[in-house]
């Protein structure tokens, strides 16, 4: 049974966190920071590095509850910590629910042996597909396609290359996979607000991310929706304004 008034009580905080311009600031600050640091670099998941911020996790297993998707397509692999939380999120969906699993589709120009190896040999590998090849590569983008099917519920999240073309090619070619209600996740998107020495020697920075093509991305299409309510509720991310939530 939900409680009521915790609901409300919980999103009055969130309110209150969204329109916090001191917090907003003192999170920024800290971002920054944590950036230069490598603070993503600093987990696992099952094993395996994730390189994702613990609150975004967090966010995600939220939305993978909610939606239940019978597929996640996922670019960018690297360590393959991402693929294997996505995995378990799945089985235990599955376990709580006595539905199907679902399956989890990884794609990545580069998948390096040691990497597919410590893949395929987890436990959660018979939940996961791998797919070597650009992700805005049409022959890849339709192999994908053909794997997801008819599923009726799609999750995407893209992670791989974060300059602003590519981003926003992927964002063409895989958004649409989203099903109704369902999310497209583009993380990376706090390069735009991060300070130079936090960036680096990279091939993307301000004014050239994966935020940029999603403002770009959203001008194209009113089928997605910025879901600035978990931008609020995690302060700490590196998807803000990356929610994106199809229209039903």
């Amino acid at each position: 049974m939900t409680d009521t008034a915790f609901e409300k009580q919980r999103a009055d905080l969130v309110d209150r966190l969204g329109t916090d311009a001191e917090m907003a600031k003192r999170t920024g600050e800290w971002l920054g920071k944590a950036q230069e640091l490598g603070y993503s670099y600093n987990f696992d998941w099952l094993g395996l590095p994730i390189i994702q911020y613990p609150q975004d996790i967090v966010a995600m297993q939220e939305l993978i509850w909610k939606l239940r998707p019978q597929v996640i397509v996922e670019t960018g692999v690297a360590r393959g910590g991402s693929l294997i939380f996505y995995a378990s999120m799945l089985e235990l969906v599955a376990i709580c629910t006595g539905e199907p699993a679902g399956k989890v589709i990884g794609i990545d120009i580069d998948i390096r042996q040691p990497n597919r190896e410590a893949i395929e040999a987890h436990p959660m590998a018979r939940r996961i597909e791998l797919v070597q090849g650009s992700s805005i590569d049409p022959a890849i983008v339709g192999q994908v396609r053909q794997l997801v099917g008819e599923a009726d519920r799609v999750l995407v999240c893209l992670d791989s290359n974060h300059t602003h073309e590519h981003v926003l090619e992927e964002l063409r070619a895989y958004a649409p996979m989203t099903t109704p209600g369902s999310y497209c996740v583009v993380f990376d998107t706090l390069v735009e607000n991060l300070p130079e020495e936090a960036i680096g020697d990279r091939p993307w920075g301000k004014g050239d991310n994966p935020l940029t093509a999603v403002r770009e991305y959203l001008a194209e299409t009113d089928a997605f929706v910025t879901d600035h309510r978990i931008d609020a509720k995690l302060q700490v991310s590196v998807a803000r304004e990356g929610y994106l939530r199809r229209r039903a």
